[in-house]
């Protein structure tokens, strides 16, 4: 279920008309799966998490089996699969999808919208949180969007932080590094990209203006 709404978030006005109601807080949604056999209860919470439960008809007692993943044979199987295909359909009718979460992230993918006119493109299987934007002339990369451990750049704190590569003057790279709001690129030549927090320490008009500086040094080679 984690997979199934990872970087999803919940559209209230989709989830009312999908029909789901207002109960404590909570959006609820109920339907009969199995033949009729189990009762199955969706909640979506005010954070967005997703809680389900079954509740047998018959006997009026919940099921989880087919929560367990060791749990095998042809009854719990197709359970499972009707279990998650409910849950699936909510998440494409009831959700939107946002698979960056910094707000500088979102204003800096509609401002390359507008001035560019590229959307992000999502290159990587295993990496669904990681994106580029490439030249229409020469398809030549000039910026992309990535998620990285924040030790990994050196910066405080636990969990992850977005962050911008672009391409530079090699002249300037080692003049521009600093390793607090600019580090080198990531995953790039050093040489040549450099890497810029997208949490709001670095003003995104100025992240704007790298940008706009790779888009033109891609345009050149």
């Amino acid at each position: 279920m984690n997979d199934i709404f990872k970087f999803k978030t919940p559209n209230f006005e989709k989830l009312r008309l999908f029909g789901f109601s207002k109960e404590n807080g909570e959006f609820v949604f109920r339907t009969q799966i199995f033949e009729g056999q189990f009762l199955m209860t969706v909640r979506v919470l005010k954070d967005g998490t997703v809680k389900t439960e079954l509740l047998d008809t018959l006997t009026e007692e919940p099921y989880t089996l087919h929560l367990v993943e060791s749990a095998e044979g042809e009854f719990v199987g197709r359970v499972r699969e009707e279990h998650g295909a409910i849950l699936q359909t909510v998440a494409e009718k009831c959700f939107d999808t946002e698979i960056f979460k910094s707000a500088v992230t979102k204003e800096l993918i509609v401002r390359v919208r507008e001035k560019y006119g590229d959307e992000p493109e999502y290159l990587w299987e295993k990496f669904p949180d990681n994106a580029i934007w490439r030249r229409k002339d020469n398809q030549k990369w000039y910026g992309a969007a990535l998620t990285v451990a924040r030790k990994k750049l050196g910066l405080a704190g636990e969990g992850n932080v977005e962050i911008l590569d672009v391409r530079a003057d090699p002249a300037e790279v080692a003049l521009l590094v600093d390793n607090v709001k600019i580090f080198g690129g990531w995953h790039m030549n050093k040489k040549h990209w450099i890497a810029l927090p997208l949490d709001g320490s670095v003003e995104i008009e100025e992240i704007e203006n790298f940008l706009e500086e790779s888009w033109h040094i891609a345009g050149e080679r």
